[in-house]
């Protein structure tokens, strides 16, 4: 089953008055929707988009892991396990909270910032916090999280190229450039679909061609 979220039902956050503009895919923070708390693994899918000097100040996560993929502009992060990092666009960066981190991320650029934020509940808890950042990630290369039966897959397609979608119990798929098709249905910049069984789908990018973020996940959350 393929079912397409456009992006203008995301939920829409941040702070205006702060220079922060997010749209959410799944229930965060005040907004609540209990049909709509996470798919497989993932628990959050956040669209930021940040003016330059805003930014999140640092605060905690437990048990979490959380992929970073930047379209525009350059992301700042620190945490208190010492790194700091500046994520560019084509770089994948993740922090795997595990037993408690505190971190922040920052526009400190001189030019729009606007990066995915991705939430997934990991299968192991109470571990060391572990921190990665892959630059220039290669088209097509998987990204495996160790910690969770995920994997992230990062696809550059010209304009109509065709690339198949793992198969997996759960497919989490996220436009970031571009138009793609899937089942037969246009997806523009923003628009996401979530794939139940995915077996044998294969997705043909539009004129402009499409970058596009493919979570492949064999598991539903297990806490405890």
């Amino acid at each position: 089953m393929v079912d397409v979220r456009r992006a203008a039902e995301r939920y829409r956050g941040g702070d205006a008055a702060a220079g922060i503009d997010t749209r959410h895919a799944f229930s965060f923070s005040g907004h609540y929707d209990p049909e709509n708390t996470g798919f497989g693994l993932l628990v959050a899918c956040n669209e930021e988009r940040l003016v330059p000097g805003a930014g999140f100040a640092e605060h905690p996560h437990r048990d979490l892991e959380i992929v970073t993929w930047v379209t525009e502009g350059e992301l700042t992060h620190t945490d208190t396990a010492g790194h700091a990092t500046v994520v560019r666009p084509g770089d994948l960066q993740r922090l795997s909270a595990g037993d408690g981190v505190r971190h922040s991320e920052r526009n400190a650029g001189t030019g729009p910032l606007r990066f995915w934020q991705m939430w997934l509940v990991p299968g192991v808890f109470g571990v060391a916090p572990e921190y990665d950042v892959v630059r220039g990630i290669a088209d097509g290369t998987p990204y495996a999280l160790d910690r969770a039966q995920a994997v992230l897959h990062v696809r550059r397609l010209r304009a109509g190229q065709r690339s198949a979608v793992p198969d997996a119990p759960w497919a989490y798929l996220q436009v970031v450039r571009g138009s793609l098709e899937v089942a037969g249905r246009w997806l523009a910049v923003g628009d996401s679909a979530r794939v139940t069984d995915a077996e044998a789908l294969v997705v043909a990018a539009g004129h402009g061609g499409a970058e596009l973020l493919v979570w492949e996940m064999h598991a539903e959350p297990g806490y405890g």
